[in-house]
């Protein structure tokens, strides 16, 4: 047994599997993109616009990877469908998805959110979401395995004044994939999230672009750092490979320690 042990592949390689990653021509998800190609993945590099999507996978190509760019607004569930359609045309299957696309057009309190920005929250980054597994999810248990993996936030776990209706839909999130996994854990389909904090992006900017914001932020993690997207794709390429393969429903949060952080304690 350990002889059998000591000679198994990488399980962080992810050679002939196919990942759809929502969200992926920029920031976060674009990270996870190249981070999952270059352990072997086929990746379709989706966003709203296909330019953008184009440029990400002529990179990928010149690296030597395989990828396609399929533009989809996950907002409009027939588009959801035409990204599922043509990613299993051209592969035949998914295997790894990554729901890393989102919105938030509102900043400020609840008490003056519109109720169209309210419903375009919940349906872009809750509703959207669950389309898209359930397009997903079933040929993963014809096959009998997969790994969904979905973007949260940090802002799902502590209350906030600033971002309340992102950060409802972003818990909300955290509760379909406990669902979720629960659903169908039997068909071999692992379903996780992960919960970033403030990450270096365009999408955060306002949170960090301040340089008396940006020095607060960073005094109040363990790390004393902002953190960047190759910090959250490592982790998504943990969930995304064998080497997660017993766990499942679970919450990865990448915040550099700023939710555990106690400020009395710093020197």
């Amino acid at each position: 047994m350990a002889e059998q042990r000591s000679g198994q592949s990488n399980p962080f390689r992810l050679d002939g599997k196919v990942a759809l990653i929502t969200g992926s021509s920029r920031g976060i998800g674009r990270a996870i993109a190249e981070q999952l190609a270059r352990a072997g993945a086929r990746v379709v590099i989706s966003s709203r616009k296909l330019d953008a999507c184009e440029q990400v996978r002529d990179a990928l190509e010149a690296e030597g990877h395989e990828a396609r760019a399929i533009a989809c607004n996950i907002g409009r569930r027939e588009e959801l469908g035409t990204l599922v359609a043509r990613t299993n045309e051209a592969w035949g299957r998914i295997d790894i998805l990554v729901a890393n696309a989102a919105t938030n057009p509102h900043f400020g309190p609840l008490s003056s959110i519109s109720e169209d920005a309210w419903n375009k929250i919940l349906s872009t980054n809750l509703s959207s979401t669950l389309w898209l597994a359930n397009l997903v999810l079933p040929g993963m248990a014809e096959r009998g395995s997969g790994s969904f993996i979905l973007l949260s936030s940090v802002s799902a776990l502590t209350g906030t004044a600033a971002i309340g209706a992102y950060a409802v839909s972003k818990a909300a999130q955290l509760q379909l994939v406990r669902n979720l996994a629960m659903e169908w854990g039997r068909k071999g389909i692992r379903v996780n999230a992960l919960a970033p904090g403030v990450i270096q992006t365009e999408f955060a900017r306002a949170l960090w672009d301040n340089p008396r914001a940006r020095k607060r932020i960073e005094a109040l993690n363990c790390v004393g750092r902002l953190g960047v997207p190759e910090d959250v794709a490592g982790a998504a390429l943990f969930l995304a490979s064998d080497a997660s393969r017993f766990v499942t429903g679970q919450t990865l949060v990448i915040d550099g320690g700023a939710s555990i952080f106690n400020p009395l304690e710093s020197t």
